[in-house]
């Protein structure tokens, strides 16, 4: 199963949603596809579509699908890379009205260059992610969480 995650952002990511459908037209696609849309209005009767879903269900789809192809958020990238999930991911864009700025872009070249997921910059390269992804081994992430944790109890006990 592929699971499509565009998170909780109020403007739509269509071209996402069109390519991935384009994709189960020509074959390339041919596993069940589901749908966390959000806010993005759209119909299709080759993907499940929900707009929004519970932690523990969505939880329980990552731990489900074979790969995740995600919008550029963070939080829709780590809950995938933190399961060693290959993960694709692409950015919303301001120029097509999917999101304010482009600062998913870097979001998703961060990650991608750390070897953590497959980023590209358009829908249009999804066919080829898919195709990567089949034998991506994702590098694992490390929170630093820990050592944040352990310079804010350093400066409490100096001060």
């Amino acid at each position: 199963m592929i699971l499509v995650v565009l998170g909780t952002h109020e403007l739509p990511f269509h071209r996402l949603l069109q390519e991935t459908e384009n994709l189960i037209d020509d074959g390339t696609i041919t596993e069940q596809v589901i749908v966390q849309s959000g806010h993005t209005k759209y119909e299709s009767s080759q993907m499940t579509l929900f707009p929004f879903i519970s932690f523990e269900e969505m939880d329980q789809k990552y731990d489900e699908a074979r790969v995740i192809v995600a919008h550029g958020g963070t939080g829709s990238i780590i809950t995938g890379v933190k399961k060693s999930k290959p993960v694709i991911a692409v950015p919303r864009l301001a120029e097509h009205g999917e999101h304010n700025d482009d600062h998913q872009t870097e979001i998703v070249e961060q990650f991608d260059s750390a070897g953590h997921i497959i980023g590209i910059e358009q829908p249009a390269e999804l066919k080829e992610a898919l195709h990567k992804a089949a034998s991506f081994e994702p590098v694992p992430f490390v929170s630093g969480k820990e050592q944040i944790i352990g310079m804010l109890e350093d400066f409490i006990d100096r001060v």
